[in-house]
């Protein structure tokens, strides 16, 4: 039917920036949600995704990538730096540590031999 023949027209191009469904057949509008993809949906009216701060805005592949507004664009657009302390070891576990000494070389010369 004709729904589908939208569908597969959205489908066949880049993914969308946008993509409005005007009707109030749930079935039918679930349908296209399911069978789509774009960077934000408005139903039964025009652009208004982009205007609510608290939903994600952004596009998929060549619409863009990302996501902007609120929490969501707070977390694409900071990083989050990763930072790892070494407790201080004790005198056997840093000898399994580089730099190797000769404590060490000798146990794995003991486990290496066959």
């Amino acid at each position: 039917g004709a729904i589908d023949e939208a569908i597969a027209y959205v489908n066949k191009g880049d993914r969308p920036l946008g993509l409005y469904y005007f009707g109030t057949d749930e079935a039918e509008r679930e349908k296209v949600l399911n069978a789509t993809t774009a960077g934000g949906v408005t139903i039964n009216d025009v652009v208004f995704h982009v205007a609510q701060e608290n939903l994600p805005f952004g596009g998929v592949g060549p619409s863009g990538m990302g996501s902007y507004h609120g929490v969501d664009g707070f977390r694409e657009f900071s990083h989050a730096k990763s930072i790892y302390t070494q407790i201080k070891a004790d005198k056997p576990l840093q000898q399994m540590r580089p730099p190797y000494g000769p404590a060490i070389r000798k146990y794995l010369a003991g486990q290496l031999k066959a």
